[in-house]
């Protein structure tokens, strides 16, 4: 149930343009501190989840693992989704309120 909340929330971000989706964009936003919230797909390649959670914990950034590619790609309307970075508090706060 609340997967499903989320979800429609990252589809309303990806609309605003609130969001980064890839690694490389993702990372780049985490770098510069414009990302709030990261999300990492649980079925990314192991190269893949390092990266990305290294440089979360060194700039400081909260990871969430609950879905899975498919899921993101569909909620943004993007094919083949792995990470996805939120860049505006306000959704980084409702989608961690909803968990």
């Amino acid at each position: 149930m609340y997967k499903d909340k989320i979800l429609s929330v990252l589809g309303l971000c990806q609309r605003a343009n609130r969001l980064v989706s890839g690694e490389e964009m993702s990372l780049e936003k985490i770098k510069s501190n414009q990302a709030k919230l990261v999300i990492l797909a649980n079925d990314a390649g192991y190269n893949t989840t390092k990266r990305v959670t290294d440089k979360s914990k060194t700039y400081r950034v909260q990871v969430i693992h609950e879905f899975n590619s498919d899921e993101i790609s569909k909620a943004i309307g993007k094919s083949n989704r792995k990470v996805i970075a939120i860049k505006d508090q306000g959704f980084a706060k409702k989608i961690i309120s909803l968990l």
